[in-house]
């Protein structure tokens, strides 16, 4: 599954696909903004960890990936 994360006074949203399912990332959202926990943790395909401050969060944006064009075929 694909995740946007937007952070606030950054001019990049981090893009990441995560093996969680969207209720685990939904959770751990839910969970630091909240206030429960300080970080919104995610975990990527690779196995590596993404920590952003809850209070710097802007949106989180949850999604299923495009698939990738390959070739110089016509459009």
């Amino acid at each position: 599954m694909e995740v946007k994360i937007g952070v606030q006074h950054a001019p990049r949203e981090i893009v990441l696909e995560s093996g969680q399912s969207p209720e685990e990332v939904e959770r751990a959202v839910a969970e630091a903004l909240t206030g429960s926990t300080k970080l919104l943790t995610l975990v990527d395909e690779h196995g590596r960890k993404v920590l952003v401050p809850a209070e710097r969060l802007a949106y989180v944006e949850l999604g299923e990936p495009a698939p990738r064009k390959v070739g110089f075929g016509a459009l």
